[in-house]
Parts: C-alpha cells; structure tokens; sequence
C-alpha cells in the first residue's frame, strides 16, 4: 500500500523522482494486467461460447440417437409381435393338424373295423379320376398330377387306387391310341 501522505511529504527531489518512477512502472504493470485480464476474459468467453456449440451439438446428436434407438424399438416390437403372431398361428396350424390326423386315423380304423377297407374301392373310381380327358397330353398330365397324388410314398397315398389308375391309364391311352389310328 502506498502512503501517499509521505511522497506528498517528501523533501527530498530524489524521493519524488524514485516515488514517480515507481508510480509510472506500477502504472504500465497494472494496465498491463488489465490488457492480459480483458484478453483472458475474452478468452475465457470464446471458449465458453465454444464448449456451448459443442454442447449443443452432443444435445442435438444425443436427441438424434434418442429418436433413432426409439424408432428400432418400435420397430423390433413390431417385427416381435408379427412373430408371436405367427408362432400362435404355427401352433394352433399344428393342434389343427393333429386334430386332423387323429380324425383320420379314427375313420380309417373305423373302416377297417366295419369291413369297408379299401377292398371295396369301386372299380369305376378311376375312371371318374380320368373323366373328360379327351387327348393324349391332357391324360398324360392327368395322370402325373393323379400319381403325385396318391402314390403310396406319400402320407395318405393308396398303393391299390394308383394300381386302378395306372391300369384306367393304359386302357385310356390304349383307346386314344386306337382313335387316332383310326382317322
């Protein structure tokens, strides 16, 4: 602190000069230190305003992720709850065709039971699987599509109905044959 009161008191010219000369230098180190307070608070704002661009910026790009991951669980709920459904309907597919089996497999042994196995297959049933075939390539695709159908490797196939239709087969062809040869 500077007891100005004792420089105002000073008789000596030595004393005023080195009491001016401090003054001037205390003078230019304390401008000095505002000009280095003003810049460091200029400073101090700039990167404030910085870091409040960035943070703005984290807020933003956190609002985007917070949106997207949002969006993709909305979306994941969806695609669980289509496959719950369709887990739902596989099973109640499957109990169908359970019910379905039991159901036959009840009938066939009925059937076999009363008497009326597949022994008493009428004769004309094959060729009411070949009705209104009237050309050679119609009969051959009937036929295939029948075979795929009842061949005996297949669940529910019939080894005596695919002997009837092989033989209404060639009786069929044998005919078309015949009326083809005949014109």
């Amino acid at each position: 602190m500077i007891d100005w009161e004792e420089i105002a008191g000073a008789d000596d010219v030595d004393e005023l000069k080195d009491a001016k000369l401090w003054l001037f230098r205390e003078n230019i180190r304390l401008e000095n230190e505002r000009r280095e307070l003003a810049a460091s608070r200029e400073k101090f704002k700039d990167e404030r305003r910085q870091m409040r661009r960035e943070l703005d910026e984290l807020n933003r790009r956190m609002a985007q992720e917070q949106k997207r991951l949002a969006e993709e669980n909305l979306f994941f709920e969806k695609k669980l709850a289509i496959l719950q459904d369709g887990f739902r309907q596989l099973d109640k597919d499957r109990r169908t065709l359970e019910q379905q089996r039991r159901s036959l497999a009840e009938d066939r042994t009925r059937i076999c039971q009363q008497g009326q196995g597949r022994e008493h297959l009428p004769e004309n049933t094959a060729r009411r699987l070949f009705a209104g075939v009237s050309n050679s390539l119609a009969l051959r695709k009937r036929y295939r599509d029948l075979i795929k159908i009842f061949h005996p490797d297949n669940l529910f196939g019939d080894e005596e109905l695919v002997q009837m239709i092989n033989r209404e087969y060639t009786r069929k062809r044998d005919e078309l044959q015949d009326d083809f040869f005949q014109c």
